[in-house]
């Protein structure tokens, strides 16, 4: 009963308003969905963008590195400017949930808008216009960024009107990240039988051991992504 009652007390304390912050500065850009001011990690609320080890399909059928993508077209259209964050409440992972803008606009939008994430929230109106003019993620084929993690044979792909006959095999394969999907991301994420997330530099002890192939492993650009996101450093 004490443990119950310390649980509700903590889920009170992370959803009242006086968690609320305002935050203005220059930004970190993590991945698509994660950002850092003043060392406070903001996770954009109401969107969900690609993992950065997430591979998606262009409009050939080629694949490509979408999770990478998004990151990199969030950076560019920061451009070292001054973001203004309206924050209330933490996530999982205890990094703020935020409403952010530059210049005045709603970057979470934009992200939508742009095709770079889906809406987990009020940005439905913007992911109908970014299928409709097959803007980024749109222009091809991909798997929803909620279902990549646990993906399966049975994962539905969406995006372009035409999904290529080989979507299955391309996005879902077992072996699709036996290796980096980008040179710059080789910190190998695995998941203990506990459920404890686990990062491995190259050079630590049993880096070379992991199989990335299995459920749950996943492949990080930087060490301040991947703790952002829950994981911890290998102690060897």
């Amino acid at each position: 009963m004490k443990q119950r009652i310390m649980v509700v007390a903590l889920l009170a304390v992370i959803a009242s308003p006086v968690c609320a912050a305002k935050l203005r500065g220059p930004a970190r850009i993590l991945d698509g969905n994660t950002i850092e001011i003043e060392q406070t990690k903001i996770r954009l609320s109401g969107i969900e963008a690609p993992e950065t080890d997430q591979i998606c399909l262009d409009a050939h059928g080629r694949k490509w590195t979408c999770g990478v993508a998004a990151r990199d077209e969030l950076i560019k259209h920061s451009n070292g400017r001054t973001w203004d964050c309206h924050t209330k409440g933490v996530d999982e992972y205890w990094r703020s949930r935020g409403s952010c803008f530059i210049e005045g606009e709603d970057v979470n939008a934009w992200m939508v808008r742009s095709g770079w994430a889906l809406s987990s929230g009020p940005y439905v109106i913007y992911e109908v216009v970014a299928s409709k003019t097959c803007a980024g993620l749109w222009s091809g084929a991909f798997v929803a960024p909620w279902d990549w993690r646990r993906r399966n044979k049975g994962t539905i792909i969406i995006g372009a009107s035409s999904v290529p006959v080989d979507a299955q095999e391309l996005l879902l394969g077992s072996a699709l990240l036996s290796d980096p999907p980008s040179s710059e991301c080789v910190i190998k994420g695995t998941v203990g039988r506990n459920g404890e997330r686990i990062y491995h530099l190259p050079g630590q002890l049993s880096y070379e051991k992991l199989d990335m192939t299995k459920p749950g492993e996943r492949w990080l650009c930087s060490e301040a992504e991947a703790e952002a996101n829950g994981w911890r450093k290998a102690a060897r």
